[in-house]
């Protein structure tokens, strides 16, 4: 990513944040424009010292407007995306902490990504969501093991393999949609997509997922567990009667 090389990976999110809350702005713009006001290299601190006056004559510079009155950005997306720029509005803030986790923790689990927007929620399509929600996955037990920002795809050549490079470890995700080129990037990576266009809460897809892993293992699941449908189901009855 040659634009971001001089960009700090904390100031690369919040910039690739702030770029989302401008309409009619990109991303390569803004970085113009920070660049032209606060010099080639950015990081947090540095962004701190960008003001809305700057983002307003910025933009109106690169559109031929020297007050920057015309601009097609409104004052409140443009104070909204400097307290981004300003890391004064965490997204991930008010999301919980992930759990402990160590490979064989859970046996005969799967590894699931939840494309999201909005909190604990699947929310996002696959291509531009801000984040993935990473949860390890057996048919009594589920944990959330990593919280994982897709903001850094915004500044890669190829976005949707970017991202699938960021949920490689998983052996499934969960989207609102997917384009077909993305689909295959997705299952070149070796993860089985599932489009949910319906949404719901993180907790009401993982129960959707492990009701199927009890009642009618998809064969794409069995596959992934190296099981028989018939083991899985003795091995599940073996575990309740433990328990």
């Amino acid at each position: 990513m040659p634009q971001s090389e001089m960009i700090t990976r904390e100031a690369a999110l919040r910039v690739a944040l702030a770029a989302r809350a401008l309409p009619n702005a990109t991303l390569p713009g803004l970085i113009e424009v920070l660049q032209n006001r606060l010099g080639e290299k950015l990081d947090g601190e540095i962004l701190r010292t960008f003001t809305v006056t700057d983002l307003k004559t910025g933009f109106g510079s690169l559109d031929g407007e020297e007050d920057g009155e015309d601009i097609g950005i409104g004052l409140e997306a443009m104070k909204l995306a400097v307290r981004i720029l300003w890391g004064d509005t965490d997204s991930e803030a008010q999301l919980p902490e992930p759990d402990a986790y160590e490979e064989g923790d859970m046996p005969g689990s799967v590894r699931v990504a939840i494309a999201s927007d909005v909190g604990m929620t699947l929310s996002g399509h696959f291509g531009s969501c801000l984040r993935f929600l990473i949860y390890q996955v057996s048919p009594t037990q589920s944990r959330l093991i990593d919280i994982r920002s897709a903001l850094e795809a915004d500044f890669s050549d190829d976005r949707n393999a970017f991202r699938a490079q960021i949920i490689g470890d998983c052996h499934v995700v969960y989207i609102i949609s997917v384009g077909g080129p993305a689909a295959a990037k997705i299952i070149r990576a070796n993860i089985y997509p599932i489009k949910r266009p319906e949404g719901g809460t993180a907790d009401e897809v993982i129960a959707q997922l492990q009701q199927a892993m009890v009642n009618s293992p998809p064969p794409w699941m069995l596959k992934i567990l190296g099981v028989s449908a018939d083991k899985r189901l003795k091995n599940y009855a073996a575990d309740e009667a433990q328990d």
